[in-house]
């Protein structure tokens, strides 16, 4: 119905093709497209309609054929001008008007909404490439391994996660504010897991043991956590809306941590071969994430718990902080 709609399908067909951003630009280009992974990053981070030829080129590089991309392609077409479903957007199936007293969607708190456009999302991809086809045909990336992380059960195309501090494992790596107030957007810090609910974390895999750390957040969208190397916020991971895989300061190094028994890793930022630990040693709610030198204190031990998806995942709308 909205461009914001379309969009969150958009990155739900991602999920569901199996491919990284970096594949999806091979597909592209073996269609004689031109799709950069950093554009594809770009425009799923919007809240705006995608151009026509993004579009066009993007379902086909996420294995859809000529009538099911024609599909996409008319979808957009109407949304861009303005025009509502036929039928007032009722389906051959459709179980007709809601009851009396069913909550309607402005009533709704921020995240049911979201939920509900999650499956819309979702119906309106099963009704364009098959319910047979999600659980049957979706393609297997080739590019990355097995067990993308030694001693992490992951997908190969990534997996939803908490991020706990060993020492202290109700808390969870989240989004707050560095307590000096020297930098004033938001940063990394741990806070009590029961408090960390957003944003939801990411971790999408570039190689072997090398991944990205990704925000997903209703209200900001996805941000990758990226190192700072300079300023008031030196040291601090920051999410930022400009993802790319190729950002060295966006990538990090997961290495087993302690005896082989255990599933603790060691965080590495990819860009300076340091080790993420906690600010000053601190266990408080709040203590910010920094980088330092990598000393085998307790503060770099973390433990990573692998997650459900989220059912919200597709309806958030990513934006800048």
């Amino acid at each position: 119905m909205t461009p914001a709609e379309f969009t969150a399908a958009l990155r739900t067909l991602r999920i569901w093709s199996g491919l990284t951003y970096r594949q999806l630009e091979d597909k592209a280009a073996a269609h004689a497209d031109t799709l950069p992974a950093s554009t594809i990053a770009t425009t799923l981070g919007r809240v705006t309609l995608p151009r026509e030829g993004f579009v066009d080129a993007y379902t086909r590089a996420c294995g859809l054929g000529t009538e099911e991309v024609r599909r996409w392609l008319e979808t957009r077409r109407r949304i861009a001008a303005g025009e509502p479903l036929a039928n007032d957007g009722a389906r051959d199936d459709d179980p007709g008007p809601p009851t009396v007293g069913a909550p309607t969607p402005a009533s709704l708190p921020r995240w049911r909404r979201a939920a509900g456009l999650f499956g819309a999302a979702v119906l309106g991809i099963a009704g364009t490439i098959g319910v047979s086809s999600l659980s049957r045909d979706a393609p297997t990336p080739a590019a990355l391994p097995e067990m993308p992380v030694t001693g992490l059960r992951m997908l190969a195309v990534g997996s939803w996660a908490q991020i706990h501090p060993a020492r202290t494992p109700e808390l969870c790596l989240t989004e707050g504010r560095d307590r000096t107030g020297r930098y004033q957007t938001a940063i990394a810090v741990q806070r009590f897991c029961t408090d960390a609910a957003l944003p939801q974390v990411f971790l999408e895999p570039l190689g072997k043991d090398t991944v990205q750390i990704q925000w997903h957040h209703p209200k900001y969208g996805i941000g990758c956590l990226t190192v700072l190397s300079e300023g008031p916020g030196l040291d601090l991971l920051e999410p930022r809306d400009d993802c790319a895989d190729h950002d060295r300061a966006q990538q990090f190094h997961i290495e087993r941590f302690g005896p082989p028994v255990t599933t603790h890793f060691r965080i590495r930022p990819v860009i300076t071969g340091r080790c993420l630990s906690l600010r000053d040693q601190d266990t408080q709610d709040g203590a910010e994430v920094v980088q330092g030198r990598c000393s085998g204190a307790t503060d770099q031990d973390f433990m990573i718990e692998l997650t459900p998806p989220p059912k919200v995942a597709a309806g958030l709308t990513p934006s800048a902080r």
